[in-house]
């Protein structure tokens, strides 16, 4: 386990060393943030609410999806599919530990410079320029911090399906980018997910994409209470065992038929 404690450690201060680009992306995510609050407020038009959601509601709703989106974002799909392109995976997975949980904790150690120096600072900016409805119920707060942790495990599963696909398409940089749109859309970051037809949400119940952001900002806003911030954590739990299953058995499959292009 020390390994992977140091990789966390390594990532961390390789994530510190370029922070400048981070300090700019409070500004960007502030400048997203602010855009759908105006867009947001027109929406609303003087209704008290909407689906549920007060106005204050829906700008908390904006604010925490984002700041929390920069604590479960990370790019080890892409660093996979980099390493596969590079012929470097052939080295990596004769080192001593785990090649799958290595990229876990890296990505895990660039989640935890973001929340420190990104999402912290960042919702401190943006609580003095829009009007924001912070609970002061240290349960909620608590059930948000479980919530977070499994979006950024079941996202992360996720994006290691996404970068095992590189050793079968060789090539995987368009399913990459659409893995992103469509995490970005179904996950309730750009639209809450009651917000869509009800044929749409049933769908959506089947897929894992909810857990990720939708859940947690809900959690934080309390747009849910009581029994169902319970299940929706169980929801999580139970999407982040099911994705192990077919992470084990693509990586299975993708040893056996590696091929190097490079390196």
């Amino acid at each position: 386990m020390a390994k992977y404690i140091e990789m966390i450690r390594i990532r961390f201060l390789m994530m510190l060393a370029y922070r400048t680009n981070y300090y700019s992306g409070i500004l960007i995510y502030s400048i997203n943030i602010g855009a759908y609050y105006f867009l947001w407020q027109a929406i609303y038009g003087g209704k008290e609410d909407i689906e549920g959601l007060s106005v204050i509601q829906m700008t908390t709703y904006i604010a925490i999806s984002w700041m929390a989106r920069a604590f479960y974002f990370n790019n080890i799909d892409r660093e996979i599919a980099t390493e596969i392109k590079e012929g470097k995976v052939a080295v990596e997975l004769i080192r001593p530990y785990n090649y799958l949980g290595m990229k876990t904790m890296q990505g895990l150690g660039e989640g935890i410079f973001r929340l420190l120096f990104f999402s912290f600072p960042g919702m401190i900016i943006v609580s003095f320029i829009f009007p924001l409805q912070v609970s002061v119920n240290l349960q909620t707060w608590l059930f948000f911090a479980l919530s977070i942790i499994f979006s950024f495990i079941i996202n992360t599963q996720i994006n290691l399906l996404t970068g095992i696909t590189t050793f079968f398409l060789f090539n995987n940089d368009g399913l990459i980018r659409a893995k992103r749109v469509v995490i970005d859309l179904f996950s309730g970051l750009l639209l809450p997910i009651h917000f869509f037809p009800l044929w749409a949400q049933d769908i959506m119940g089947y897929l894992p994409f909810q857990s990720i952001s939708y859940v947690p900002s809900m959690i934080f806003t309390e747009g849910i209470v009581g029994n169902a911030v319970t299940q929706a954590i169980l929801m999580q739990v139970f999407w982040s065992v099911l994705l192990l299953i077919p992470i084990q058995i693509l990586w299975y499959f993708a040893r056996k038929q590696m091929i190097i292009q490079g390196g």
